[in-house]
């Protein structure tokens, strides 16, 4: 008898970003958590002291690159000026929660 099919998962990637420009003071966080809690990533975000937001995002590619693509504009309050991405090759806790500041 044959095994049935396993569905085929999504490839999963992680990355470390940090985000810059007026994004500390503008609910940056709160609303990185609402992202990502809606697309179903892991990771975590938190205000950095040189004034830039950090961030790690894990989950499927798609899901990852949405929220690469919702940080370069951010909440509304929220001027972003750029957004740096890297490959992290380091497994992330399962949730998405807001870090204590560095």
């Amino acid at each position: 008898m044959a095994e049935p099919e396993q569905p085929e998962q999504p490839e999963r990637t992680a990355v470390h970003v940090l985000i810059s420009g007026r994004v500390q003071g503008v609910w940056f966080r709160g609303w990185t958590v609402k992202q990502a809690d809606r697309r179903g990533v892991d990771g975590w975000v938190r205000n950095r002291s040189d004034g830039r937001v950090e961030a790690v995002f894990a989950g499927s590619v798609e899901a990852v690159r949405a929220m690469l693509d919702d940080c370069k504009s951010g909440p509304p309050l929220a001027r972003v000026a750029d957004v740096t991405a890297e490959i992290l090759d380091a497994p992330v806790a399962a949730g998405f929660h807001v870090r204590h500041s560095d």
